[in-house]
């Protein structure tokens, strides 16, 4: 179920043919190699309509836009909670000093 089957080998020479022997006068002749073949695909190609390719290409930029935004929200949540940390640390800082200030 799993082996591979490959197809029949049409250019195998037979098992039992012998080759012929040429000698230094009568060299075998040059066979010119045929020009490579392309392979041909059996998925189907996709072919975009003017309206498809405008659609697609909205699609891309709406997610580049909602990307962007949820990046630099994320940025500025960021930036905001650094800012409040570092308030709340200054004014804890003032209040223990005004509280040993006053002992």
């Amino acid at each position: 179920m799993f082996t591979p089957k490959y197809p029949p080998q049409d250019t195998a020479p037979p098992v039992n043919a012998t080759v012929p022997r040429r000698c230094a006068r009568h060299p075998a002749p040059v066979q010119p190699t045929p020009p490579p073949v392309a392979p041909v695909s059996n998925r189907p190609t996709v072919q975009l309509t003017p309206g498809s390719a405008l659609a697609l290409a909205a699609g891309g930029g709406a997610v580049v836009l909602v990307v962007g935004a949820v990046l630099v929200s994320m940025l500025l949540a960021v930036a905001i909670t650094g800012v409040s940390v570092a308030v709340v640390a200054v004014v804890l800082r003032l209040l223990v000093k005004d509280l040993n200030n006053h002992r």
